[in-house]
Parts: structure tokens; sequence; C-alpha cells
């Protein structure tokens, strides 16, 4: 969800305020998914890096990030929606610790949508996490017995499956450090559109993209499409 920041400045407003017109913008998507059908739906919120940006601006996100998850906790249990916040969130304060755990706990049998927020995420510390967690859980194996399918039972979306739309906002072309082992064969789409400023029909425009592709899987598409015969 990038262009916050720039979305903002270019009304001479100042950077908080683009994060405050991106919750609605938020709010607007999580919707649309939910009334197009879409099963799951992640949103890179906070990244690993992004305690690099003035203190100032981070407490505020912090702040915003509380505020967000007590206003609208009924509204998503309400929609059938579940919440799922993934990242090193040993990081935040134990107010929002808490307000996570409670949030998760009281949308966890919901079944209409699975909204992941990654906060404090970043894809490297998601593998490096599991591959710790799996030699911690299996301490008498040698490493040679690591597979892919028992490692990914590790990473921290091992709830659900892999991504098969990233969608990128505000002009930058590049993954950012954002679920890099579950995006191997995920389509990228990238916009010029300011987070602030994505709505439904942006949503549409980037799944009509999707829905013109093929996708192989390494497979060739006289493969595919004797498969679909």
């Amino acid at each position: 969800m990038d262009g916050n920041g720039r979305w903002a400045k270019a009304r001479l407003l100042p950077r908080v305020a683009g994060h405050k017109k991106g919750v609605d913008a938020v709010r607007e998507i999580v919707r649309a998914c939910n009334d197009l059908g879409i099963p799951y739906l992640t949103l890179f919120a906070f990244s690993s890096e992004n305690w690099r940006r003035p203190a100032e601006e981070v407490s505020l996100l912090m702040k915003l990030f509380i505020t967000v998850l007590e206003s609208e906790a009924d509204k998503m249990h309400q929609h059938g929606i579940r919440l799922k916040v993934v990242g090193d969130i040993q990081a935040f304060d134990a107010r929002l610790q808490a307000l996570i755990r409670s949030v998760e706990e009281k949308t966890a049998a919901n079944e209409q949508l699975t909204l992941t927020i990654c906060a404090n995420y970043g894809g490297r510390w998601d593998i490096l996490q599991a591959a710790q967690a799996w030699v911690k859980a299996n301490p008498d194996s040698d490493c040679s017995a690591l597979t892919e399918t028992a490692l990914e039972q590790y990473l921290s979306m091992a709830y659900a499956p892999p991504p098969d739309l990233f969608i990128r906002t505000g002009g930058e072309e590049r993954i950012s450090n954002f679920l890099l082992w579950q995006m191997a064969y995920t389509e990228l789409y990238f916009t010029q559109t300011y987070w602030p400023e994505f709505n439904r029909k942006a949503l549409e425009r980037a799944i009509n993209s999707y829905q013109s592709r093929e996708r192989r899987f390494g497979r060739t598409s006289e493969q595919i499409q004797t498969a679909s015969t």
C-alpha cells in the first residue's frame, strides 16, 4: 500500500493525513474483496524496514493501527472477516500486542474473508524464523532432512495458499521484502496510483489484468491447453 506520504505531499498536507486517507482505501478494498468472494487479502502495512522512518511518523502509525483495530473489530466480525496479523509483533508495545490478540481471537472462526495484516514483517525474517522453528521442533534431525514442504508449515502464513496476485501502488516496481517465499509464482501488477486513491475500480482493473494472463507454473502453453480440454 504505497504512496500515502506522496499523496499527502502533493496536497500540501502532513504525511499522517495520507496514512489516515489510506485507511479509507483499506476499508473500500476489504469491502470489495468481500463482495467479490475473494477469500484471502493480505496487506503489507508496516515492513521491518519502516522502523527507519522518522520516529514521529512511526509513533503516529502505531497509534493509527490501534485506532483502526478498536474501531473496526466489530465490523469485521459482523461481516465474517477473520483477522490475522503476521510479523514480529513482539517489537510493538504491550497494548497493541494485546489488542491484536484480542481481535484475532474474536474473529478466529470467521470464514468469509481472511484479512492478513503484515506488520513489522519481512520476507527474509519469515524464512529465517521458519527455519529456526523447524530446528526447534526437530532438535535431533539433520538439516539435510529439511524439505520445502516441511519448512512451509512454519512460515507465518502457513494457513493461507500462496498469493495469486501481488498489487503494488505508488509507482514503485519491486517486491520490497514481501512474502519472498510465497510469491515464487505470483502474478505482479504495478500501478502509478497512490494507495489513498486505489479504489474498487482500480482493484477490478488489476483483477482483469490477472485474468488475462496464462499461468503455466513451469509448463508449456500446449500443456495448459491440453489440461483444460
